[in-house]
């Protein structure tokens, strides 16, 4: 079976034998193509189209020909749509036939998105060789875990050896570092042949500041009507906007069709200014939607701070992938990381209150519940963190599997100085607490590489700039942390790792020799128990999860009820002790115990029973009432 995205753009193989040229550069008044890397390559103008476009179809290319082009008989550039940099981000681009690699996997069609279990992964760090394949030999230890998607951070071309993904300038071409694009498709075809869907992050707010070229031949890409952490904006709503609309959303489908991933999520959308109407994210759902069979499971995911619960709508309708059947489905998006819920429970677990934290200090155990019962904490409420705005808006009509939970994840980690995991700052027994509470509530929970084991190394904040950038960013990195109080001198800030060593880089890479040793075997065989009992008690429970009746109620300063009913009758019920001391005068649901952690003893709890009892620290149980 063969899988190919044609795009109006970059280099593309046609059936004739022949490679259409195409680039957007409205800037340029001539633009050539250079053809091979030699001494004596061959150089071919490109016709000059309306609107700054330039056109070349030759038969003086073929698969594996590189390429760059030239400006204005000046500045050679690589193909801002190169389906592959072998040579990095400033080196050419390479002619790839998409519809070479046979595809074998084509009675797959994804899996429901009540089914998720999410696994964030780096591929550089996953493995020691750090590459596609190297995930792909890790396949079998994810699906027996309980995994049901992988989830890549960005693979999108980056400069250097190594960097988060964040940084990259080529949306179309997997880095060279992990592999070849085959390399790529052969992962998710692996991935799929042992029942797991693979989700890709990508970045649509901003260009990395190391190989993009686009400035000096369509600057109209950016806009200073609209300003970034990054800087000028990436032209969304203003003058000759179409033509970068169109850049990626082509890209969102690419992805999704001819790779064949399952998902995409969307890197902090809260960054992307855009003033039109429907606005890009709108507009690209809707295009992702009508571009894909619709007898697939498509997922797509946001990162939004805004907490803009309109992404999330659901409607109820019939579905090819269901059969016909009436099924929940997503408007626009499925799903967004709640980032509520995993700053509640870090302050409940930590009491650490700097940064976005301090929005958390004041009563977190009921943020908790809000974000179990409700998804979001912020609905509209104050943030002080912000300087008072206004934040998020009213989930009503958003059922618990549009917010994916989470204790950890790269942000999280990597963005502490010394990017130490949550077991290496909470004290063991209060993470497991915490992870009873999500591994097995309604909404779907997202594991970050190595926490399953109780891993130990940390994830670090990487990358590979040379000089003046390296410095800057080195520097930058140290001055985000001046506004906390652990690194107000500069000489505290001097210990923080350089991003741009390769010791950084090689100290976050998972060490997977651990997972031998009791301790983690045992963390392992703990996730591994929940997770069994997620798939076997309450994903069935969640098929026509459109609507949900769900409540919460805060038991003295660190108790926790929370209940959510189901259309079939069905009751789930979740009692928690987050705190150091017992809670006494609890009242036990009625049903069928589901799970209860190993300090909440059976002489404790009368499950079965609507008698009071007492819950001890740091205990989690639950119920589940047909």
């Amino acid at each position: 079976m063969k899988r190919r995205h044609n795009m109006p753009f970059g280099a593309e193989w046609r059936d004739d034998g022949r490679v259409r040229f195409r680039l957007w550069a409205p800037a340029a008044h001539r633009v050539q193509i250079e053809l091979g890397n030699g001494k004596q390559p061959m150089v071919l103008p490109l016709e000059s189209h309306p609107a700054g476009w330039f056109e070349l179809t030759t038969d003086a290319a073929k698969p594996g020909t590189e390429y760059s082009f030239r400006i204005n008989d000046a500045q050679k550039v690589p193909d801002p749509a190169s389906r592959f940099q072998p040579r990095d981000v400033h080196g050419p681009s390479e002619v790839i036939d998409a519809a070479a690699f046979e595809w074998r996997d084509q009675t797959w069609r994804g899996r429901p998105w009540e089914e998720a279990v999410i696994y964030e992964l780096h591929v550089g760090a996953f493995t020691p060789v750090g590459s596609f394949a190297g995930v792909g030999e890790r396949l079998d230890y994810l699906a027996d875990l309980g995994v049901t998607a992988l989830e890549l951070m960005p693979v999108s071309d980056f400069a250097g050896k190594r960097n988060w993904g964040y940084d990259g300038v080529y949306h179309f071409a997997p880095d060279s570092r992990y592999g070849r694009p085959e390399d790529l498709k052969e992962l998710v075809q692996n991935a799929h042949g042992r029942g797991l869907m693979v989700l890709l992050d990508v970045v649509y707010n901003h260009f990395g500041p190391e190989g993009n070229y686009l400035g000096i031949y369509a600057p109209q890409f950016f806009t200073d009507r609209h300003q970034t952490p990054w800087g000028n904006g990436i032209n969304f709503d203003g003058a000759q906007s179409r033509t970068v609309r169109d850049f990626f959303i082509h890209n969102a489908i690419f992805w999704l069709n001819e790779y064949h991933f399952d998902g995409l999520r969307l890197d902090a959308v809260h960054a992307i200014a855009d003033d039109s109407t429907p606005d890009i994210l709108t507009e690209l759902a809707d295009a992702v939607h009508n571009s894909v069979d619709p007898d697939r499971h498509v997922h797509l995911i946001l990162e939004n701070d805004r907490n803009q619960a309109r992404y999330l709508q659901r409607t109820t309708k019939a579905a090819a992938s269901h059969k016909g059947k009436l099924h929940c489905q997503p408007k626009t998006y499925t799903a967004q990381w709640n980032d509520d819920i995993h700053h509640a429970l870090h302050v409940l677990l930590t009491s650490e209150q700097d940064g976005y934290y301090s929005d958390y200090l004041r009563n977190p155990i009921a943020q908790l519940g809000r974000c179990l019962a409700e998804g979001f904490a912020y609905q509209g409420e104050v943030s002080s963190h912000r300087n008072g705005e206004i934040r998020g808006e009213d989930t009503r009509g958003v059922p618990p599997t549009a917010f994916i939970s989470f204790l950890q994840n790269h942000d999280q980690v990597g963005n502490r100085a010394f990017g130490e995991r949550i077991t290496k700052i909470a004290d063991r027994r209060t993470v497991r607490a915490a992870m009873a509470v999500l591994l097995l509530a309604p909404s779907p929970p997202m594991l970050f590489m190595g926490e399953e084991f109780g891993a130990e190394t940390p994830f670090l904040f990487f990358c590979d700039f040379e000089k003046d950038m390296a410095a800057a960013v080195t520097n930058g990195r140290r001055n985000e942390f001046a506004r906390f109080a652990a690194f107000s001198d500069p000489i505290a800030r001097e210990r923080i790792p350089d991003p741009n060593a390769p010791g950084t880089f090689a100290a976050s890479r998972l060490d997977w020799k651990s997972i031998t040793q009791s301790g983690h075997r045992e963390w392992l065989g703990f996730y591994k128990q929940l997770l069994k009992l997620r798939r076997e008690k309450i994903v069935p429970l969640l098929s026509a999860a459109c609507s949900v009746e769900a409540k919460y109620e805060v038991l003295g300063v660190h108790g926790l009820r929370a209940y959510w009913k189901f259309k079939d009758g069905a009751k789930l019920t979740m009692l928690a002790n987050l705190g150091a001391d017992p809670l006494a005068g609890v009242i036990f649901a009625a049903g069928l115990p589901l799970y209860r952690t190993d300090n909440a003893s059976v002489n404790s709890l009368q499950p079965d029973s609507l008698e009071e009892g007492e819950l001890p620290p740091w205990s989690v149980v639950w119920s589940l009432e047909s």
